[in-house]
């Protein structure tokens, strides 16, 4: 067993799978075609704005030989149906420029891995793909347009996840909780992914990004527990510490695996400023003991 950041955060999601041969032995998995490209771009925005936001993919290459777009999306946030078929839109329309004729001369595949599932219970599968084909009224698919959003959940692998990607889910899903069983993973491109994930491999500016990340987390569930209790002073401060109290209890799952009962009375007694500044030291601390006291 290994200790690893969790390919939840963003900086090491993008960096472990921004690797040349990871991005292509993933991306094929997935789609189920040979994918071959030059460079990986991570936090990629096209030169031009296109439409009215401004968007940024998380990993973005483009195989020439096919004329084939494929993006990555590593998210966490609820919205992600409509903004990544806003993304993935984006990169059709961006072909269309000038006085040329309407015509996509490159296929958009759109990959987005879920790393936390909806609590709407809006995702209760491992895998899921959509595409723009037609339908006749025979039930035929018609085969006009190729590109395709495919949205993966890690979580949720179960024995109906296509083999093709269910190592690649499972090893995303194991690394979640912060520890690894290394020995599970011989082949040497996931053992490199492994050690890409090891702290100490781990820039300042990246750990700087991922403590961000947390903290964010963090922030969020403070304003959920806010505005439920929103009028009720009394009750607004128990809210704001039970929330903060839920969050810090996932992230130490995550780093230090099922907590004692010791720890858990100390959570549970602490008030909002202790639980925080719990937070804010979780990715220094080396165990449960060292961090809680």
């Amino acid at each position: 067993m290994i200790e690893v950041i969790s390919l939840h955060y963003g900086p090491v999601f993008k960096r472990v799978f921004s690797q040349l041969e990871v991005f292509q032995r993933f991306t094929s998995a997935v789609l189920g075609i040979p994918i071959k490209v030059d460079q990986v771009h991570t936090e990629y925005e096209y030169p031009k704005p296109v439409g009215f936001v401004r968007n940024r993919y998380d990993l973005f290459a483009e195989d020439i030989k096919q004329r084939i777009i494929v993006e990555i999306q590593q998210v966490k946030e609820e919205d992600f149906f409509d903004r990544f078929l806003y993304y993935h839109l984006i990169s059709l329309v961006e072909q269309v420029k000038g006085f040329q004729a309407y015509c996509f001369d490159r296929t958009v595949y759109t990959i987005v891995v879920l790393t936390s599932i909806p609590e709407d219970q809006s995702v209760n599968f491992s895998y899921a793909q959509g595409d723009f084909n037609l339908v006749d009224e025979c039930g035929k698919v018609v085969p006009v347009y190729p590109h395709r959003m495919i949205f993966l959940a890690p979580r949720l692998v179960n024995a109906n996840t296509p083999p093709e990607i269910k190592d690649w889910l499972e090893f995303i899903k194991d690394s979640l909780d912060g520890k690894m069983d290394d020995s599970r993973y011989g082949e040497v491109l996931f053992q490199d992914m492994m050690e890409q994930m090891r702290r100490s491999t781990i820039s300042p500016d990246e750990l700087s990004a991922i403590k961000d990340e947390a903290a964010w987390e963090l922030a969020k569930a403070r304003f959920a527990a806010e505005g439920e209790a929103k009028g009720r002073a009394e009750g607004k401060a128990e809210g704001k510490a039970e929330g903060v109290a839920l969050i810090l209890t996932r992230q130490l799952m995550r780093r230090f695996g099922k907590l004692p009962k010791w720890a858990q009375a100390r959570l549970d007694k602490a008030d909002t400023v202790q639980l925080e500044a719990w937070a804010e030291a979780i990715f220094d601390a080396k165990s449960l003991k060292e961090l809680l006291g």
